[in-house]
């Protein structure tokens, strides 16, 4: 009986000494954004790496190219691939005292897209997502999206996986990536890779790392507000018994409201450690980009700013935008990687009066936005036109897909296309009149269903008025009989403002304005 008894517990030992010399082994491992169906950049020197047991010889092997690595201290190695430009699928070989084998893997253009919830808008959600999802066999476009972690530390790897775009796979992907991602497809006849990391309501510093802002003092405030919630202490048993009892009195009261017809309101949540929250400042960061960096891109698009323009902030989003487009590309080590973003939309109920007056956070993410073109090698989507008044998720993902493609069909392809809409292009006042000049007019301004709208010129007074507003060529010509005195003018200044001015190619023009009146 006795030997019965201590057979398993022997048995278990013996297993566990056999696990504890298998796991000693160190096999070599990649991070899971190394797997199959994977697209590499080509005409790049791509990197591969990943880890091993200390001083372990890796070879690493792919279209007819050999690189070799010996691991360092910390189990840590890495290679360069010389510039690949093979057609078809491909096998990455990596071994060590094992061997991994990547299967199906494409040499084409890599894009990163992220964002909040608008890059993280699938197919599913688009318009005529049925249809586009019958017609999306492109074998070629591959989606590896980022599974959604914050973390307090920069982290080495995530979860995730490459699919493969069919009608079975596509509902899912990022509609925005998508729709990009099929023109460049369609137009280079290349495989299009897009990586995808985003994350619905978060902040652009999240989306930051944190040497980085600390190292910027006009950034202060934004840390500040994330900081000042740590000054008291997360008391988890508080938080459970602050949740249960707020959890039992939403449920009676959510009964009785049920029972008088009327809607309940939204459950409680439990309250977490503010630290780990996604939208602490560099928990995204952490969580979501550290772990691809390096991984060679052609570049990166951007679809976020929603959050930021809850709170006066807002008018740090050019200088957190800037500085999160400098800080990746040196974490990169690709050189100025091209880099463009998706102006927000129009949104909310669209009123004609008053005459805009007021600094409204959600213009002054657009404004900001287009500052931030001043970085080099960046781009702008505007969608003044493609927005919904009473939907923060405007469904016409096609377009904005179709216009970030447009702008890297140009500058980063090298087609002679048009690729934004009018933009300012500086100004002077004649008499009662303010000129406007613009760039990119490609076929001439035009105003788009009638005349021209959205235009409002103000004098020394700051008493803004509706502008009479003419086209002549590359010029807007704008007075009020109201405002003998010019001094400035505005242009869409809404969220959902009024406004048809286009150029030839039918691409809107972005809201302005020539006055920093606060």
């Amino acid at each position: 009986m006795k030997n019965t008894r201590t057979y398993p517990f022997r048995l278990l030992l013996l297993i566990a000494g056999l696990m504890v010399q298998i796991s000693s082994r160190a096999d070599v491992r990649l991070p899971s954004i190394f797997s199959d169906h994977m697209v590499l950049q080509r005409a790049a020197a791509v990197p591969v790496w990943g880890w091993a047991e200390p001083g372990e010889k890796i070879t690493v092997s792919i279209a007819g190219q050999t690189r070799k690595a010996t691991t360092d201290a910390s189990g840590k190695w890495s290679i360069k691939l010389k510039k690949l430009s093979a057609d078809g699928s491909q096998t990455l070989t990596v071994s060590g005292k094992n061997t991994i084998v990547i299967r199906d893997v494409l040499i084409g253009e890599v894009w990163l897209a992220s964002g909040q919830s608008n890059m993280q808008m699938s197919v599913n959600d688009a318009t005529n997502a049925w249809n586009e999802k019958a017609g999306a066999k492109f074998p070629q476009i591959r989606m590896f999206t980022v599974a959604r972690r914050p973390a307090t530390t920069p982290q080495t790897n995530c979860e995730g996986k490459w699919l493969v775009c069919a009608p079975e796979t596509v509902g899912g992907f990022s509609a925005a990536g998508y729709f990009f991602a099929r023109e460049i497809h369609q137009k280079l006849n290349l495989p299009v890779g897009v990586i995808h990391s985003s994350w619905g309501g978060t902040p652009i510093e999240a989306w930051s790392s944190m040497s980085s802002m600390e190292a910027k003092p006009e950034l202060a405030p934004i840390l500040k507000v994330w900081n000042d919630t740590l000054k008291v202490p997360y008391d988890a048993q508080k938080a459970e018994t602050d949740y249960v009892s707020a959890l039992e009195n939403w449920t009676n009261n959510a009964a009785k409201l049920k029972a008088a017809g009327k809607p309940a309101p939204p459950a409680p949540e439990k309250k977490g450690d503010p630290r780990l929250f996604k939208n602490f400042s560099a928990n995204l960061f952490n969580g979501m980009i550290a772990p691809i960096t390096g991984y060679a891109i052609r570049g990166a698009i951007w679809y976020q700013g929603e959050n930021n323009a809850a709170t006066d902030l807002a008018k740090l989003y050019s200088a957190q935008l800037s500085l999160m487009i400098r800080d990746w590309r040196q974490r990169w080590g690709e050189g100025d990687f091209p880099f463009a973003w998706v102006q927000l939309p129009n949104f909310h109920p669209q009123t004609t009066n008053p005459v805009p007056t007021n600094y409204n956070n959600w213009c002054v993410i657009r404004e900001e936005m287009l500052k931030t073109l001043a970085v080099k090698n960046t781009g702008m989507a505007i969608t003044l036109d493609v927005g919904e008044a009473n939907q923060i998720h405007p469904k016409n993902k096609q377009a904005v897909g179709h216009r970030l493609a447009l702008w890297a069909r140009a500058k980063v392809y090298g087609e002679k296309i048009p690729y934004s809409g009018p933009l300012p292009d500086g100004y002077k006042i004649k008499g009662d009149k303010i000129i406007l000049y613009f760039k990119h007019t490609d076929g001439g301004l035009a105003a788009k269903d009638g005349e021209l709208r959205g235009f409002a010129i103000a004098g020394e007074d700051h008493q803004w008025q509706w502008a009479n507003a003419h086209i002549d060529g590359n010029k807007v010509i704008v007075s009020s009989p109201e405002v003998k005195s010019p001094k400035a003018a505005r242009y869409a200044w809404a969220a959902n403002p009024d406004c048809n001015l286009f150029n030839g190619v039918g691409l809107p023009a972005t809201q302005f304005r020539t006055d920093d009146w606060k």
